[in-house]
């Protein structure tokens, strides 16, 4: 065999190796399950220097691939002239079945073997965490409104607020509260089925029914046999198109079938990359904001935590925690866990200094005094040369208004408040303040004194603390 004759052979083996090559570097940056149900079913149909031919079970995949490992695949794989990765995706019919010869009698389908293939469905267990309960659920000034709403949703399921929107920073109580509804729902109105869910959980759930052509079951299933929704982490669903179509549908119908759905997000409706379609349906109910507990909240959940692992922890203790831990309730328990370890190996009582030397790296961590409102209002003034009172009035001069945006837009980027408590402080709406916020943001790109000006605002603020 001459050189020319085997230069193409070599040339696909190469291709091949590549694709096997770009497997192994992504399987060790993604989970286990995303890699067996994204990846693993991708087989090559053809590859040469020029080109790869990849076959896929549906089109969901090629928008997997593109979107989550496009840079990685411009490693691996053959390039177009564009700089993407030169990939041709084949759609993988459904093999038909062979025929049967005349002298096979075939067996009639019995009623019980559809309820068999539909089992993977019907047979879902909710998965509710067991210590996420209303009655553990710590309420302060910053979550009251929203506990309130979701123990009334719980109350009367599909009645109340519906959908119900909870979103709010990460460790704040989302889950907690998603679960307490589950939990109420399920011991007093035994009647009504509840499924609780991840974004993730139902995108694979999803993906495994496409795998296995039985995308009909999961409709049939999540339209039909569920009386409660509830989905947790709903920003996952970003930038999937073909996965938020099939949640919106779902949505949809349990909407217009007066079923109840509750959604949990890190961010509002309005903020999410999602078509208008979605943005408007999550909008239809209630939309409540978790904020950041208060000092006393905090001490109240670091007391609760304490008494459940079985120690007390006193007042003072509390507190000294709490002043310098103040990012989410995940940070406290982790704190407490750590203390309550070292106390108890040790064999000795938790006391300040205690904390001190046990939480020291946990402290450094945390700011020492969190940015107010008040402190970005003040810096604000100065670096404008305008007075704060000014920034709180009605006047609409253009002097006034642009420190004004200045002040809505860093509140937003460095407070972990909602847009209706930022409002609130300057007299306005919480849609007047989104339309600062993106008028401030757009503006620093395009105008170099503005952003010098938040710069100096910013660097005034970080001094402060």
């Amino acid at each position: 065999m001459t050189t020319c004759e085997r230069a193409p052979l070599t040339e696909e083996l190469e291709s091949h190796s590549a694709w096997s090559q770009f497997l192994e570097y992504v399987r060790t940056r993604c989970s286990t399950t995303a890699f067996g149900n994204w990846l693993e079913p991708i087989e090559i149909v053809s590859a040469d220097s020029n080109e790869i031919s990849l076959r896929i079970p549906n089109v969901f995949f090629k928008e997997y691939l593109l979107t989550n490992f496009g840079k990685e695949l411009t490693l691996f794989l053959p390039l177009k002239a564009s700089g993407e990765p030169n990939i041709t995706f084949v759609i993988e019919k459904q093999e038909k079945k062979p025929r049967q010869s005349a002298s096979v009698v075939t067996k009639p389908q019995t009623e019980a073997e559809p309820t068999k293939q539909g089992e993977d469905f019907s047979s879902f267990e909710v998965r509710l965490n067991e210590a996420y309960r209303f009655q553990t659920f710590i309420e302060g000034h910053s979550n009251q409104f929203v506990k309130s709403a979701a123990f009334g949703v719980a109350s009367r399921p599909g009645a109340s607020y519906n959908p119900l929107f909870i979103h709010g920073g990460v460790g704040l109580g989302k889950t907690h509260l998603l679960h307490s509804i589950g939990h109420y729902i399920k011991e007093h109105n035994k009647k009504l089925k509840v499924q609780c869910i991840t974004t993730e959980g139902f995108i694979n759930q999803l993906v495994d029914s496409l795998k296995t052509k039985s995308v009909d079951r999961m409709k049939r299933f999540y339209r039909s046999n569920i009386d409660v929704l509830l989905v947790d982490d709903i920003q996952f669903l970003q930038n999937r198109q073909n996965f938020e179509e099939e949640f919106c549908n779902t949505f949809e119908t349990l909407i217009n079938s007066g079923k109840q759905i509750v959604i949990t997000c890190d961010k509002p409706p309005s903020q999410l990359k999602l078509s208008e379609r979605m943005i408007a349906r999550m909008e239809w109910g209630l939309v409540a904001h978790v904020g950041m507990p208060d000092l006393e909240t905090r001490v109240a959940i670091l007391q609760h935590k304490a008494e459940q692992r079985g120690f007390l922890l006193s007042s003072n203790v509390a507190f000294h925690i709490a002043e310098h831990i103040h990012q989410n309730i995940r940070q406290l328990e982790g704190a407490l866990n750590r203390l309550s370890a070292y106390a108890k190996l040790m064999n000795i009582a938790i006391t300040e200094d205690l904390v001190e030397k046990t939480l020291r790296d946990m402290f450094q961590l945390a700011p020492r005094e969190k940015i107010s409102i008040e402190n970005i209002l003040k810096s604000v003034a100065t670096v404008f040369q305008v007075k704060a009172s000014d920034l709180k009035s009605a006047t609409r001069t253009k002097e006034i208004a642009i420190p004004r945006q200045v002040a809505m837009f860093l509140a937003k980027e460095l407070i972990n408040e909602s847009l209706v408590m930022i409002g609130e402080f300057f007299g306005r709406t919480h849609s007047t303040v989104l339309h600062a916020c993106k008028s401030i943001e757009k503006e620093v790109h395009e105008n170099e004194t503005l952003r010098r000006q938040v710069e100096m605002v910013k660097r005034s603020l970080q001094s402060q603390i």
